[in-house]
């Protein structure tokens, strides 16, 4: 046999070795998840949305050579809801349409091409069915201004069965998801967790007219400089008016900064609650070599 050919023999049976590896690693990563589930016990909470963004933002850090930091990302996903499902039920319902297609390429892109998945036609249904149970988490668009009936409201209450905001999607590129390039939230009815760069969603429910500014004033007073607002208004000209405010930090529902907003406007009633929240994303540009 020529050297050149023994030289792509060694090296496909090298590749063959590395496989092999990387199977034992993931047979063992498996039974180890299993150990966690059972540590758990019978009331544990086994999807983590932020623990998972701090898994793949580490991943990212330390990814060098020619291999496509989307793919890696991609694999890591579809690894992270395999394990997640050795601990528990987990379905997705997704808000999805005939002409909304892109949504479910994204939803599958971050939880995977073999979890259960249902599409639904209103975001509204993705939530009930989270608040319901028939889901683990729903995929609905990112709130727009322009929103006649937004789906957020809906979670504009203190109630601890309402499912809240826990990511934001896509979290590592869009990939070759159809449609249009519109963001989208996860909600679930777990918490959302701290990951040391995050946004926050806060429903603001004021009983008399106030300026955006004026809002955006009391926020900045109070130490959470807002990002984005969406604002609704019912169809009884008396409701109060409703604001989905986004913060640059991550919030509590204690946290002694929501009571400040209060405070900075006492001429009015004021009503605020935490939606949840979400890990900022990858910025992933391109397939870039690093050296």
């Amino acid at each position: 046999m020529p050297p050149s050919n023994a030289s792509l023999e060694d090296l496909r049976r090298e590749i063959d070795q590395i496989d092999d590896a990387i199977h034992d690693l993931l047979m063992k990563r498996a039974r180890v998840v299993e150990r966690v589930g059972a540590a758990k016990g019978p009331d544990r909470t086994y999807l983590r949305p932020g623990r998972e963004a701090v898994i793949l933002r580490r991943i990212a850090a330390r990814h060098t050579g020619s291999f496509p930091l989307p793919v890696l990302v991609r694999m890591w996903r579809e690894m992270i809801t395999a394990f997640t499902r050795l601990q528990g039920p987990f379905a997705v319902a997704v808000y999805a349409p005939e002409d909304r297609r892109g949504f479910w390429d994204v939803a599958r892109d971050h939880f995977g091409s073999v979890v259960p998945m249902s599409a639904v036609n209103t975001a509204v249904a993705a939530v009930r069915a989270v608040g319901e149970g028939t889901a683990t988490v729903g995929v609905v668009p990112y709130p727009a201004e322009d929103d006649a009936d937004p789906w957020w409201r809906f979670l504009a209450n203190g109630d601890s069965r309402t499912p809240r905001v826990v990511a934001r999607l896509p979290f590592g590129g869009r990939g070759n998801a159809r449609g249009e390039d519109r963001d989208a939230l996860v909600i679930a009815q777990v918490p959302h967790e701290p990951t040391g760069d995050d946004r926050t969603l806060l429903a603001i429910e004021l009983g008399a007219d106030l300026s955006r500014g004026r809002l955006k004033d009391a926020l900045e007073a109070a130490g959470l400089p807002p990002t984005s607002f969406c604002t609704w208004h019912a169809r009884d000209t008396g409701s109060p008016s409703l604001h989905l405010v986004e913060v640059a930090d991550f919030v509590d529902p204690r946290d002694p900064r929501v009571g400040a907003v209060v405070g900075h406007l006492p001429e009015m009633p004021v009503r605020i609650n935490t939606m949840g929240g979400y890990a900022v994303p990858l910025q992933i540009t391109a397939d870039v070599r690093r050296p």
